[in-house]
């Protein structure tokens, strides 16, 4: 296995059409990562929801909406 520093060692001995593959290709990983964070998060939180019983409804809801029609602005 290699240390991060022979890592970057070997990302500077790279042409720059390699590097910037390698780095489109990390970006895209790390975007893809970000969408399995939040399934696992939703996943949890059924869960979680589901072992305690936990029931809600639309009327849970019914007055979560802020009615204003917004802030007054002074010109």
């Amino acid at each position: 296995m290699m240390t991060l520093q022979e890592i970057i060692n070997s990302i500077n001995s790279l042409s720059i059409e390699e590097r910037d593959y390698l780095f489109e290709f990390l970006r895209k990983k790390k975007e893809e990562s970000r969408g399995d964070n939040f399934w696992e998060g939703i996943q949890k939180f059924r869960k979680v929801i589901q072992s305690e019983g936990i029931i809600f409804t639309d009327e849970d809801f019914a007055d979560l909406r802020d009615k204003s029609v917004g802030r007054e602005i002074d010109l």
